[in-house]
Order: structure tokens, then C-alpha cells, then sequence
């Protein structure tokens, strides 16, 4: 049976698009970029301890398969995560505005007999956002939890003036990268 090790709904949500009955494994994994450690190796990194830490969880049952992953929003090799508060939101957005960031999200499928991933890299650029605009998006409340401070799902897409890549994957789960490892093992056709 496939797991999902996320607190994620969009997650949940996206994998559920693939058809596949899945359970749902909360954990509270520590999110620490280690120190000179790449941004994209850190992604990875958790990705693949959120599978880990729920293949632990249900280890007892026959042929289980856990799905982690890891969603960041990369500027000039930083990494915003999810905000503390919402000055925090305010200060992510006030940098990603104007510009062109890396949204970087790794796939991790673990069972007792194997392990799979993938990575998923998009460039979002975003439009300007005045400081009017700051404030209405963060009184809407959508950012809260979301790494880089926003929900490209949500109203933030009207900041967005061009994506390059996976829009699932920006929300939290490529969809063309987590099918292609479930083909894999064998859990998709």
C-alpha cells in the first residue's frame, strides 16, 4: 500500500490525481539546511527523510511503499523556506518580486526493497509587487506554511508573469515526475 509522508492537503490533493488509494503519514520532520550544504542537495535530503522516517511508521505492513517530498523556493542560492510570520512573508516577497526564482521540489519513494527519486527544478518570475500589494496578499492569509512565502495556486498566480516548469510541481507535488517513479515500482501501469 502507498503512503504519503506529508501534512500537505495540495499534496494530497495532487496526488490523489493520479488515482492511486493512499494513507497518510503525519510526521514532524526538522527542516535545517546544513551548513554549505547546496540548496538542491538539501531538498533532496528532506525529501528523502520525510520517506524514511514514514517507511519507520509502517514498517509492519506488507509491501509498504512511502512517498516524501520537499518543496523550496531558491533565490541566488537561498533558500526560503516557510515563513515565521508574516514579516517574514513580507521580506521573502519583497525580494522575489521583480525577479526570477528556482522552485526546486524532490520525490523520494522508499519501500523495504527499494528507494527512487526525482527532481523537479521550475523558474517562476514574478511580476512587481508594490508594498500595497504585499500587504493585501499577506491580509488574505494564504502564505502562511507555504515555502517562499506564497501559493501559486492560490491568488499569488496574479504576481506570476511566467512559469517554466511543473506547476504541480511549484504547488508541492510534480505529478509527470512522481507518476514516472510509481511506473517504476510498479504501482502505476
Amino acid at each position: 500500500m502507498l503512503h504519503l509522508a506529508s501534512r500537505s492537503p495540495r499534496r494530497a490533493e495532487l496526488l490523489a490525481r493520479l488515482g492511486l488509494d493512499f494513507g497518510v503519514i503525519d510526521l514532524d520532520i526538522p527542516e535545517q539546511q546544513g551548513v554549505e550544504e547546496p540548496a538542491v542537495d538539501y531538498v533532496r535530503r528532506v525529501a528523502r527523510e520525510k520517506a524514511g522516517a514514514g517507511l519507520l511508521q509502517v514498517v509492519a505492513v506488507p509491501d509498504a511503499v512511502v512517498l516524501g517530498a520537499d518543496t523550496e523556493v531558491i533565490l541566488d542560492g537561498a533558500v526560503f523556506g516557510k515563513p515565521a510570520d508574516a514579516a517574514d512573508a513580507a521580506s521573502m516577497l519583497r525580494r522575489l518580486a521583480g525577479r526570477t526564482h528556482d522552485v526546486v521540489t524532490a520525490v523520494s519513494v522508499v519501500s523495504a526493497a527499494c528507494e527512487v527519486q526525482a527532481v523537479s527544478v521550475s523558474q517562476v518570475t514574478f511580476g512587481a509587487m508594490s508594498a500595497a500589494d504585499i500587504e493585501s496578499y499577506l491580509a488574505c492569509g494564504e502564505w502562511q506554511g507555504k515555502a517562499g512565502g506564497y501559493a501559486i495556486q492560490g491568488r499569488a498566480q496574479t504576481y506570476v508573469a511566467q512559469l517554466s516548469g511543473s506547476h504541480s510541481g511549484v504547488m508541492g507535488l510534480p505529478l509527470y515526475e512522481t507518476a514516472q517513479l510509481l511506473r517504476q515500482i510498479r504501482l502505476l501501469p
